[in-house]
């Protein structure tokens, strides 16, 4: 009690001491207004489950969203729920009018509501809104302003309300609730039980968190804050009690180990610290769609979910990005920052402002104070320049010297962008908009000494050489390089460098002096100046990096990291973070991307917690360490998978569910088969890494289909069309713009085979097959033995037209033979005729010419003519007696005749020489006068002759002996 006392003393002491000052850094607030989730207006209650979505009570039920997605669950009595629990086992207990119980997903993935109203009591089954709801060890309690219902082994409890119950909440391991008559008390032994010593039935309490080991902080609605210690409720002084006791205060909670948020419903968020000083404030003007805040979440990030009496925002409240406004009334460019003698000055379009920097904290964002505007600064302030121990700043009237809240003008005008010193000297360019002018500093007293002469050019980009070479940019003239007078009171020689000299164009370039080399940023890209040529080149280093790319600003910071603009893209390349192929990583920071101020881009880096980037409406500020060395975990959820048909059907609902637990990791039993007709698929992905949406990017791969991860794309939705049938598996993974990159989630579908594609199909198809292959193999060989058939008869055919041929070719033969023998025979004939009528014809000319011998002798009678012719008789005699003739005949007879008188003579032996003689003239059928001619003998004696040869031949009267000797030969 002495110590809660002595507590409360010293923060009344400090409160009082203090003012209200706020953060200078504001973190990034995003509006999801009813229109986004297409849903009631008012969020009345927010959580988070372990897979990092959002759970959210609305009038028109239990709203989800992922970070892409938005799903609405509405109970089944259509009525709005107004507080959600979550239990270990992912259970998602709401309640509404006359309906209470959870959602919990089914074998699907797909929220299901589970109604455990059938448990109450019968008359306790119609009540008004459920308006808290607490997971208190293993049991769940409900709170109704008429009752209390706990829920304990599946069976339910009812504690009435002796006058309403306000308030039920859960703090420092204790339940308590809040009763319009009893006050405040505690449940102890399964019975609400007074806890706080004195009444406190006539403040409204709205919220109880943990404060210190052995205290607890109270908000009320109308009575500020109090301290619970023990058994004593003790006022808890704040700087911020006026606003306490005026408006209504709707709940307070612990958000960090020194931080509470106290919402409101006219002021916002109220964030203080463990002393009750202001840390900082989100209402309207911070850009909160409405003051009026029904609930709050610290999500597991760290950031802020602000439930709305309109809409529903996030603050970005764990960022390494913060805005910080010089002027909250009025918004101002800002494109010039320095600290200085522990003051933060911010040069904007009208004024330079400043804040003192007496915390502590590393990260100036998250030091407090209030900006002043500095005199006689009214108007653009171009630029800040710390020199010789002063602050300069370049201003549309000329040069100022900033001392202390006060700015006293160097030059008389004109309006000067850039100042640059030499070393171990006291002169000071200034580049202005007529050309440059000369100023000194002596020992801290600065004199302007005039315009430098020999140039007229608005040069608003100076940078300066080793050389003491002054570069400066003309906006649509190039680039300039000036070489002063030994007194640098005019221009000794200038060179004016644009297309010719090797830059793309004149328009739009910048000049640094960066890592002992001038460098000309470009639309196109980075170039180097090269001196032995007096031209500009690619730069070899920034040419991997930007490639033709349009730069708009370079500087480098303590550590020799470069910080660059580059197509309104903020970035760095850090060298103390090298990659196996290059000595440093490219980092941007797309939560930057367009913020910069167009044609006046700034980056100041102070050094790694404290980057300034200059914007639209006051400066970002960049805490670089804790931006690289964020550990927020990545994870990536897959939220909905759609079968396509003619009506999309959802086969997944984003929970992996085993047994009555929430799983990260998809079991077998939920590995869903469809049918061929569902071959079409969408598929729907996320991570719920909130406050780094801009950062995220995903790449999926559909094993069984896809050969390769896709590449990285910002894209949450895939679509698979027109699948064949098999096993798939459905991969994401996400990354962030740091290269970190999340575990993949997997979910596995079959899609079956259609019925025509089965096994017991194909077994019909092989059937089929092997029949149609028997077939044809039947019918092949029916062909064969046809063809076979074909090719026999046609053998047989050939064969015979080939026999034909050869009877045809052989009669030919035979035919030209007896042909040849016809004509050999009828030669032989011809020639036996001849020979024949030659021996016929001579023997009647021997006959004649005897007889005419003989009539001569008698006529002449001559005496002994017999003996006087008998040689010539002789002569007569002999010739016809003379076988040659008949050797001839025979012969040429033989040959004709088929060897006729050879056969005659073995087959009839005892026939003589005249007898065959006779024989082949008969054969010859010669007349019987040509016979006795030839045979010289009488007609009478060739009667003889043929009967005698008849004789031989035995023939019998009846045979004609002609015809006998055709037929001896045949």
């Amino acid at each position: 009690m002495k110590k809660c006392i002595l507590l409360i003393l010293v923060l009344r002491a400090f409160v009082c001491t203090s003012t209200a000052q706020i953060t200078l850094g504001t973190p990034a607030i995003k509006n999801y207004t009813h229109d986004e989730y297409n849903a009631g207006s008012e969020m009345w209650d927010i959580k988070q489950g372990k897979n990092g979505l959002l759970y959210l009570a609305n009038e028109d039920g239990l709203l989800t969203f992922d970070g892409s997605y938005w799903k609405t669950y509405p109970l089944p009595n259509r009525s709005g729920i107004k507080s959600i629990a979550i239990d270990a086992a992912g259970r998602i207990y709401v309640g509404g009018q006359d309906e209470v119980g959870y959602f919990f997903p089914d074998e699907t993935g797909i929220l299901k509501f589970h109604s455990l109203k059938q448990l109450l009591p019968k008359k306790a089954r119609q009540f008004a809104d459920i308006w808290d709801i607490v997971i208190y060890n293993d049991e769940v309690f409900f709170r109704t302003i008429e009752c209390i219902f706990e829920l304990k082994n599946n069976v339910m409890r009812t504690f009435d309300a002796p006058g309403g119950w306000m308030l039920l909440s859960r703090a420092g391991g204790r339940l308590f609730a809040h009763d319009k008559d009893i006050g405040l008390v505690e449940f102890k032994d399964t019975r609400w039980q007074a806890c706080v010593g004195q009444p406190t039935n006539t403040i409204r309490v709205t919220g109880i968190t943990e404060f210190s080991r052995d205290s607890l902080l109270v908000t009320t609605r109308k009575n500020g804050l109090f301290f619970l210690s023990g058994a004593n409720l003790l006022k808890a002084p704040t700087a911020i009690d006026a606003t306490l006791h005026t408006d209504l205060v709707n709940f307070g909670k612990k958000i960090d180990h020194n931080r509470y948020a106290i919402g409101t419903a006219a002021k916002g968020v109220f964030i203080i610290d463990d002393k009750g000083a202001l840390v900082e404030q989100f209402s309207n003007k911070q850009g909160l769609q409405n003051n009026n805040i029904h609930s709050l979440l610290l999500d597991s990030d760290h950031n802020l979910w602000l439930g709305l009496e309109n809409g529903l925002d996030f603050v970005n409240y764990n960022t390494s990005v913060k805005h910080i406004y010089p002027n909250r009334e009025n918004q101002v460019k800002s494109n010039a920052v320095s600290i200085f003698n522990n003051k933060l000055y911010i040069g904007t379009s009208n004024g330079l402002y400043a804040v003192p920097l007496n915390s502590p904290q590393k990260d100036i964002s998250m030091a407090t104070g209030v900006f002043t505007e500095v005199e006689n600064t009214k108007g653009p302030v171009m630029s800040l320049t710390q020199i010789g121990g002063h602050l300069l700043a370049g201003h549309q009237d000329g040069v100022l010297l900033i001392d202390n809240n006060q700015a006293k003008p160097i030059t008389p005008g004109p309006g000067a962008w850039m100042l640059k010193a030499f070393p171990s000297s006291p002169d000071i360019i200034a580049g202005t908009y007529t050309g440059f002018q000369l100023l000194k500093n002596n020992n801290g007293n600065f004199s302007f000494e005039g315009k430098v002469d020999g140039i007229y050019e608005s040069l608003g980009n100076l940078a300066r050489d080793n050389s003491n070479n002054i570069w400066a940019t003309h906006p649509y003239r190039g680039i300039f390089k000036v070489q002063l007078s030994a007194d640098r009171k005019k221009v000794a020689l200038y060179t004016q460098y644009a297309e010719k000299s090797g830059l793309p164009s004149a328009l739009n370039n910048h000049v640094y002096f960066i890592k002992g080399k001038i460098i000309a940023v470009t639309e196109k890209g980075v170039y180097e100046y090269n001196a032995n040529k007096n031209n500009f080149t690619s730069s070899p280093f920034y040419q991997p990096i930007f490639a033709d790319a349009r730069i708009e600003f370079l500087t480098e910071d303590g550590r020799g990291n470069i910080w660059f603009i580059s197509n309104q893209r903020v970035g760095v390349i850090d060298f103390s973070k090298k990659t196996n192929s290059r000595p440093y990583t490219v980092i941007y920071f797309p939560e930057l991307a367009g913020q910069t101020v167009k044609g006046a881009e700034y980056i100041y880096p102070h050094d790694q917690e404290n980057i300034f980037v200059g914007s639209n409406n006051g400066v970002f500020h960049l805490n670089y360490r804790q931006y690289v060395s964020s550990e927020n975990k990545l994870n990536v959820l897959l939220t909905s998978v759609k079968a396509i048909a003619e009506k999309d059907s959802l086969i997944f609902g984003g929970y992996f569910v085993k047994g009555d637990q929430i799983t990260s990791a998809q079991n077998s039993k939920q590995i869903v088969s469809l049918s061929n007709h569902w071959n079409s698929f969408h598929f729907e992905y996320t991570s719920t890494l909130y406050a780094q949406k801009s950062n995220e990017e995903f790449t999926y791969k559909l094993m069984g289909f896809d050969k390769d991860w896709s590449k990285w794309s910002v894209k949450t939705e895939k679509d698979y069309t027109n699948l064949p049938y098999g096993k798939y598996t459905f991969s994401v993974r996400a990354r962030n713009n740091l290269g970190a990159a999340s575990a993949p989630v997997n979910y596995t579908f079959i899609v079956e085979p259609a019925w025509y594609q089965t096994i017991w199909a194909y077994l019909i198809y092989f059937a089929i097959f092997a029949y149609l292959v028997y077939l044809g193999i039947k019918y092949q060989q029916k062909r064969f033995d046809l063809h076979q058939q074909k090719h026999e008869e046609e053998q047989k055919r050939l064969s015979y037209l080939h026999s034909l041929e050869l009877d045809r070719n052989d009669k030919e033969i035979m035919t030209l033979k007896n042909d040849k023998l016809e004509a050999e025979l009828n030669y032989k004939n011809k020639e036996l005729a001849t020979l024949t009528m030659q021996m016929v014809d001579r023997g009647k000319l021997m006959l004649n010419i005897k007889d005419e011998l003989m009539l001569l002798i008698k006529k002449l009678n001559i005496p002994d003519a017999s003996y006087q012719f008998r040689s010539v008789f002789k002569l007569l005699s002999d010739t016809e007696k003379s076988d040659d003739d008949w050797d001839n005949f025979s012969l040429y007879f033989d040959q004709v005749h088929n060897n006729f008188l050879t056969t005659m003579k073995a087959k009839f032996p005892g026939l003589s020489s005249t007898d065959l003689k006779l024989c082949a003239y008969l054969r010859l059928n010669l007349s019987s006068k040509e016979i006795a001619q030839l045979l010289n003998i009488s007609l009478k004696g060739v009667e003889i002759s043929r009967y005698r040869v008849r004789k031989k031949l035995q023939l019998a009267t009846e045979v004609n002996l002609y015809d006998f000797l055709i037929e001896v030969t045949k």
